[in-house]
């Protein structure tokens, strides 16, 4: 009786199981008989999927020896004289995490990252890329991880030539004997650099003269070359990417927050800056962007040159951005800054004055027309005194700054870098975009 009523439960169960299990015994015998792995339809529908998805978008990474990338980040204690940068080279290069966002930052994605150490980012982002290929000859572009910014950036200020150059000069006596270089002389190379362009540009071996040479090799001439600040004249193969910025998400819905926070808080500044006079620079006019925001009630002023002042914590940086309109970019040691993508971070609309500060430098990442998302005024009429940049500033009205701002925002997630631990492929990042110039300019290069 009891085994009639187990019987009686299941057997409405059990014959359309029995019947999928003799499909399955079928379907694994002809397998067998063709030679047909079991799971050939799924890999097959994968592999066409990858295919069609990579077509033109293959890239080879080079295999390179440590010393060209790893062991550089292992002697972070020397990546610069007056900074210890290990904690920056931390959590794959985004530096330690920002604990405590308060009301100023949204939640997840917050780091203190140092404004150098993008060439780790970026190859690690590299190691995320799903495009990969270890075939050299499928590839559509090569990338070459060495770490020129911070190899260039330990030996700044050594006077020693010859170990300044040193692993330059090694890393292309490997290149030239690669099969992958000799198949189409590097033009189908590309590397990046966390510095600007002026670190690489030293013309002879004078000890005395500046940084390395990397950019003035014949064989780099060929290759694509990615900077956080090109040469805005006379060199095609150099091209712009941000800086890197404190905030790199992990997800989506963390870059959606942050944009929704931006666009909904309060400016109860007109302009602001964050820097530091330079009084050994006579050219330069930050002693009178300075002054101007002083003298203005419109202004919030944040002094990096005081010690009261940390221009180095994100809560603080963007504390100010967040509740300013406008954010002026004067330049600094070079045309650009990384407060440039820390401002348009915080849904702050830049404020040039040197048309090398952004418009002739991130072309793969800004509007072309400038109007869109920024305001300029000539520094030459700061300099001389033949402009207030708060009455200048006070003629946009509410619509026209609404919708800058929005074009700001919108830009938002193209000008940071994704958290490379993490794949987050709803998002497109500054990685992203950069990718897609390189291989668009190798296409061009190729003719095809």
């Amino acid at each position: 009786m009891l085994k009639t009523t187990l019987f009686h439960g299941t057997e409405k169960h059990f014959f359309p199981l029995l019947s999928l299990l003799i499909l399955l015994l079928l379907f694994l015998s002809i397998s067998s008989y063709i030679h047909l792995p079991y799971s050939a339809f799924t890999l097959s529908i994968l592999t066409d999927s990858t295919s069609e998805m990579c077509t033109g978008r293959y890239i080879y990474a080079y295999d390179l020896p440590d010393k060209f990338n790893s062991d550089i980040v292992r002697d972070c204690r020397n990546l610069l004289p007056w900074h210890h940068m290990c904690p920056s080279v931390s959590n794959m290069g985004l530096g330690p995490r920002v604990r405590g966002t308060g009301s100023v930052l949204t939640a997840g994605g917050w780091h203190f990252t140092n404004q150098w150490v993008l060439d780790f980012i970026f190859h690690n982002r590299m190691k995320q890329y799903g495009c990969l290929t270890s075939n050299s000859s499928q590839a559509d572009a090569i990338f070459v991880p060495y770490y020129a910014g911070l190899d260039t950036g330990r030996r700044l200020w050594n006077h020693n030539i010859t170990e300044r150059d040193l692993l330059l000069v090694e890393l292309f006596d490997f290149l030239r004997s690669r099969p992958e270089w000799l198949a189409k002389g590097g033009r189908d190379h590309f590397l990046l650099s966390g510095r600007t362009t002026w670190d690489f540009r030293r013309q002879g071996d004078d000890s005395h003269l500046w940084g390395g040479k990397l950019l003035t090799l014949p064989e780099v001439k060929n290759m694509t070359v990615l900077l956080i600040e090109s040469c805005p004249w006379g060199n095609e193969n150099e091209f712009a990417i941000p800086y890197p910025t404190n905030f790199h998400p992990s997800k989506g819905s963390q870059v959606l927050a942050w944009q929704e926070k931006v666009r909904s808080v309060n400016r109860q500044w007109l302009f602001s800056f964050v820097g530091a006079r330079r009084p050994d620079q006579v050219l330069s006019i930050r002693d009178q962007v300075v002054g101007q925001c002083l003298n203005s009630t419109r202004c919030n002023l944040l002094d990096c040159a005081s010690p009261a002042n940390d221009c180095n914590s994100p809560n603080t940086i963007m504390s100010l951005f967040e509740r300013s309109t406008f954010c002026l970019e004067p330049p600094g040691d070079s045309p650009t800054r990384r407060s440039i993508f820390d401002a348009m971070l915080a849904g702050c609309i830049p404020v040039f004055f040197n048309p090398h500060s952004a418009y002739t430098q991130y072309r793969w990442y800004l509007p072309t027309n400038y109007t869109e998302y920024s305001v300029y005024i000539p520094e030459d009429d700061v300099r001389e005194g033949r402009v207030r940049i708060e009455q200048v500033l006070s003629k946009y009205n509410v619509e026209q700054i609404g919708e800058m701002k929005d074009t700001v925002i919108r830009l938002i997630p193209t000008l940071i870098y994704k958290d490379p631990s993490h794949k987050t492929e709803s998002v497109r990042d500054a990685f992203d975009v950069a990718i897609d110039g390189v291989l668009g300019r190798v296409k061009s290069l190729m003719g095809a």
